[in-house]
């Protein structure tokens, strides 16, 4: 019960927090807009730039339908994000890689094979846990 004590208490295991220290308002006029539209403009002409200039390089999706979860079974995809959150979380304290969990609603593996390809541009790694 100590693992369902600490979800609760911690909702979850990861969280995601910024990188880029903002000290004032004033930053987000860098961060965000209209800053940022010079970090387009490098992409927007050469895609393998998304690697240097975001997160990208650094962070994975860890995909799942839920159907094959560490021995449990088929639990849903609901019930598999605690498991996908400890992937995460796995994958940030021992590689240093950041990691989101998505977990899917879907069962069929041609819906299933077009998310992750329409997901690709945001993730530099996939993990499939089908």
């Amino acid at each position: 019960m100590r693992a369902v004590e600490l979800s609760q208490h911690y909702q979850g295991k990861i969280q995601v927090i910024p990188k880029v220290p903002i000290r004032s308002y004033d930053d987000f006029s860098v961060v965000y807009t209209p800053g940022v539209a010079d970090v387009v403009k490098e992409i927007a002409s050469d895609v393998e730039k998304s690697f240097s200039l975001t997160s990208r390089w650094n962070t994975i999706a860890i995909v799942t339908d839920g159907t094959r979860v560490l021995g449990l079974g088929n639990v849903g995809p609901e019930a598999a994000l605690p498991v996908m959150e400890g992937k995460s979380l796995l994958f940030k304290y021992l590689g240093g890689v950041d990691a989101v969990p998505l977990p899917l609603a879907t069962r069929n593996q041609e819906d299933l094979v077009k998310v992750v390809q329409a997901l690709e541009p945001s993730f530099g790694g996939i993990n499939l846990r089908t």
